[in-house]
C-alpha cells in the first residue's frame, strides 16, 4: 500500500512567520492545527531538515486549537537528533501536551532559540 501523505485542506495557514537563526528554524504559528492543517507544516519542515536545519523553535502564543495532528508533527521532528523546542505555550498547546503526557507521551521542553547564531533569513 502506498501512502501518498496526509491531506491538505485548500487555504489552511498555520505559519505566520518564519526565519532562521544558523542551522536553527523559529517558526510562529497561529490559528488552528489540526490534520489538514499540519500537512503543509510539515511539508516546510521537510524541506527545512532537508535544507540542513537541525534546530526548530515553534512560538505557539497564537494557537487557538490543536489536536494530534499536530502531536505527529512534534513527533516527526526530532528524528535523526534534531533539536524542538516550544516558546509561548498558549492554553490551547498546553492542554494537548498535557494530554499527550497522561497518557505517557514525552513533552517537549519549553524555551527560545540561542542568540549564539547571528545569520537572519526568511522562509520562503
Amino acid at each position: 500500500m502506498h501512502d501518498s501523505g496526509p491531506d491538505i485542506a485548500p487555504g489552511v495557514k498555520v505559519t505566520a512567520s518564519c526565519t532562521t537563526l544558523g542551522s536553527t528554524l523559529v517558526i510562529h504559528l497561529t490559528g488552528e492545527i489540526d490534520h489538514y492543517s499540519a500537512a503543509p507544516l510539515w511539508a516546510l519542515l521537510a524541506s527545512a531538515a532537508n535544507n540542513g536545519c537541525t534546530g526548530l523553535v515553534l512560538d505557539t502564543a497564537r494557537v487557538t486549537f490543536c489536536d494530534s495532528g499536530f502531536i505527529s508533527v512534534l513527533d516527526r521532528w526530532p528524528r535523526h537528533g534534531r533539536r524542538l523546542r516550544l516558546a509561548n505555550r498558549s492554553r490551547a498547546v498546553q492542554r494537548l501536551l498535557d494530554a499527550a503526557a497522561a497518557a505517557g507521551r514525552q513533552t517537549v521542553h519549553a524555551g527560545s532559540p540561542t542568540a549564539a547564531a547571528t545569520s537572519r533569513r526568511s522562509c520562503s
